[in-house]
């Protein structure tokens, strides 16, 4: 066959169409080798997380006699035998004077109790910190004696941030972080879903609805900073909102969410099938019946489904909260929006800071949950995109 007739017909030996397989061949090669590269990228890094963040779900407790004698009623490190002060936490007896003054029938008296260890200790007996000689057989001399154990560290979990490594804890963050998300909540999502079914249902196609969705798609990509900024110059200078709550905090990752509630309604608004909004009109329903008792019903796992991933990407944001002041070192949890307040990223971003080693495995810690809380959120966007969804 000559190499004219090959052409017009298409026969595998033509050199262009071999070309033409090999190429498709080495792209098939390359996106099976980026996804495999993708995929051990994040192996290694879940890996490397959990590696140095499961540790501080335990923490070491030493088993001390505190003496609450004339001294601790001055010092509470006094309620500690000499030996006993390098290796018990400085927060465990901290606050034994003001358990003497609030209890005058505890003084003279001794008993025998389970307190944090010392962050060095701790990480000494998780093989990632070096002790002086001596302190090291004596904490290796309590281990065998069982005057040192490893239990589960609820403080973690129960207790707000310290400067001690070992009693600091995501409490306080978690509920700000919970009051921040109902703050963005209660914002964004009636203005963010009201203003997508205008746009969709109500707006006339001109030149000024065309530059809202202009200005609304570019408010999607608008680096996250720049929120912390409108939010510090309008929401702190202008209205004079507490700098550092949860409320400033809130209104300010609204805005962030605004343009991804707006564009996802509008994408569940436009899913749903005209032949709906055809029949309702049929029937004399007005324009506003047919969304509120038609339209809005069937798009609202898609109006949910957006408005989830959108809480869960502010729920990771840090930069416009740092503008706001919400990396404020915060031991106790807020009581109301308008007290100051920190979340768990900017928690972990504080942690990061910090040179001392203990608060490596802190950090490390802050992220898991952060993960967890994430992952969560868009496994139930997933679940309910999945549960209500309708196919047309």
């Amino acid at each position: 066959m000559s190499t004219t007739q090959s052409r017009l017909t298409g026969s595998a030996n033509d050199p262009r169409i071999k070309a033409r397989y090999r190429k498709e061949k080495r792209f098939k090669a390359y996106t099976i080798a980026a996804l495999f590269t993708a995929f051990a990228i994040i192996v290694a890094f879940f890996t490397d997380i959990i590696s140095q963040g499961y540790t501080a779900f335990w923490r070491a407790e030493v088993n001390v006699t505190l003496d609450y004698n004339e001294r601790a009623e001055r010092i509470g490190r006094f309620a500690l035998a000499e030996d006993m002060r390098d290796i018990a936490s400085r927060g465990a007896v901290r606050s034994i004077p003001l358990e003497i003054k609030n209890n005058p029938e505890l003084a003279g008296i001794t008993r025998q109790a389970w307190v944090p260890a010392y962050s060095r200790i701790d990480q000494y007996l998780k093989g990632r910190e070096e002790l002086p000689p001596e302190l090291a057989r004596q904490v290796d001399a309590m281990v065998e004696a069982g005057t040192i154990r490893s239990s589960f560290n609820w403080a973690f979990f129960t207790s707000g941030d310290s400067k001690l490594p070992e009693l600091a804890g995501i409490f306080s963050a978690a509920v700000g972080s919970i009051l921040v998300l109902f703050v963005t909540l209660v914002f964004a999502f009636p203005i963010g879903v009201m203003s997508a079914i205008y746009l969709e249902e109500f707006a006339p196609d001109n030149k000024l609805t065309q530059a809202i969705e202009v200005n609304i798609n570019n408010l999607a990509a608008v680096p996250s900073i720049i929120f912390g900024l409108l939010g510090l110059a309008v929401f702190i200078g202008t209205f004079g909102v507490p700098r550092s709550s949860a409320l400033v905090g809130g209104l300010t990752l609204g805005l962030m969410t605004l343009p991804i509630i707006i564009i996802s309604t509008r994408a569940a608004l436009r899913a749903v099938p005209d032949p709906i909004r055809l029949g309702a009109f049929a029937m004399g329903c007005s324009r506003w019946q047919v969304v509120r008792d038609h339209v809005l019903p069937l798009s609202l796992p898609g109006i949910l489904t957006g408005t989830i991933i959108g809480l869960a990407q502010a729920m990771g944001e840090t930069a416009p909260l740092i503008i706001v002041g919400m990396i404020a070192y915060i031991p106790d949890a807020p009581s109301s929006i308008f007290e100051s307040a920190t979340v768990l990223p900017a928690q972990v971003f504080t942690w990061a800071s910090e040179p001392r080693k203990a608060f490596v495995e802190k950090t490390a810690a802050g992220i898991i949950v952060l993960l967890a809380i994430l992952l969560t959120l868009n496994a139930t966007a997933v679940f309910l995109r999945r549960k209500f969804e309708r196919r047309w």
